[in-house]
């Protein structure tokens, strides 16, 4: 399943870094994740330290 980031996000981009299928883009104020491109492979989830990125 898809991943979305919530409030928590504290903006840093290292989930961006990570995500191979590059689909973490910069916001406003937060990260967000492009659902289309998203494969679910979970990356992103480990390194956020903020622990800002769920399930859509």
């Amino acid at each position: 399943m898809p991943k979305k980031i919530n409030d928590n996000c504290a903006d840093c981009g290292v989930c961006a870094e990570v995500c191979p299928e590059q689909a973490i883009v910069p916001g406003d104020g937060k990260h967000e994740i492009i659902a289309e491109k998203c494969k679910d492979c979970g990356e992103c989830v480990e390194v956020c330290p903020s622990g800002a990125i769920e399930d859509l």
